[in-house]
């Protein structure tokens, strides 16, 4: 195991953020958040399984892969690696925490995102050297920047990796998910998408999380509604040149949330 280094940049108030810059090393927020590589296992295809554990200070949160409007999605760059030709991320199933009147989808106390590496050479080592760049609130809300580092294959965790794998969103053709139909109406400013769902109640209160392969666009918080086994999610996108655009349904993504339940639902069709 090879912990990350770890360094803290400009801290904001409130969910504004400044531009980043170094922070001094006696900053008191270099605490809130720790970051390690976890070795796991070669797969059957020949690529390395690990996992980024973060541990965060008690009440801290940090953002899931579509955080809501409050928060920073996470960003990762790999390109000083050797021998890896791609990593491909696995996001447990976050938190949905509602506070000041916003809602944000988030990771508290402690989390492990599991990572297939996939190597330019098979067989060979990978060494790993990423950055990840994140944001973490309390109160205030920081950006901040995990250096990472390990030598892989090196002695396995699995189980940590394995636990946060089990805790993936469910696939919808696993979940009951019946007919996924979505309709694009023109705006000012770009589409109004519903989507209708046929899915069994997932129980509690249900919330919608919709992504396209763009992530340039932006993507409103769906309103969500229920009759009987069909869920509605409607929601606005807006792209940067705020027009009505052409919809790729096959690179929409919904992810539905419930207090204990989670499915990932991959592309929609027309109707």
């Amino acid at each position: 195991m090879v912990k990350s280094v770890l360094t803290c940049l400009a801290l904001a108030a409130g969910l504004a953020f400044s531009p980043l810059s170094p922070a001094r090393a006696e900053s008191p927020y270099a605490s809130v958040i720790t970051a390690e590589i976890l070795p796991g296992w070669e797969t059957a295809r020949g690529t390395q399984m690990v996992g980024l554990r973060l541990k965060l200070a008690p009440e801290w949160k940090t953002y899931w892969r579509a955080p809501g409007d409050a928060g920073i999605p996470p960003r990762f760059e790999w390109s000083g690696s050797e021998n890896l030709r791609s990593a491909d991320l696995f996001w447990p199933r976050p938190e949905v925490i509602y506070q000041n009147g916003m809602r944000t989808i988030a990771y508290k106390h402690e989390v492990v995102l599991p990572i297939e590496l996939t190597p330019q050479r098979p067989g060979a080592p990978i060494t790993l050297n990423g950055v990840v760049e994140l944001g973490v609130c309390l109160d205030i809300c920081m950006p901040m920047e995990l250096a990472l580092h390990a030598d892989l294959p090196a002695a396995p965790e699995p189980a940590p990796i394995r636990a946060a794998l089990a805790q993936r969103p469910v696939p919808g053709y696993q979940a009951g998910v019946g007919d996924v139909i979505c309709s694009a109406t023109p705006l000012p400013d770009g589409l109004r998408l519903t989507t209708r769902i046929t899915v069994p109640p997932l129980g509690g209160k249900e919330i919608a999380v919709v992504e396209l392969a763009d992530p340039s666009i932006w993507v409103a918080e769906a309103e969500v509604s229920r009759r009987g086994n069909e869920l509605t999610a409607v929601t606005d996108l807006v792209p940067a040149n705020a027009a009505p655009f052409a919809l790729d349904r096959s690179g929409v993504r919904i992810t539905l949330l419930s207090d204990s339940r989670a499915i990932d639902i991959q592309g929609c069709v027309g109707g």
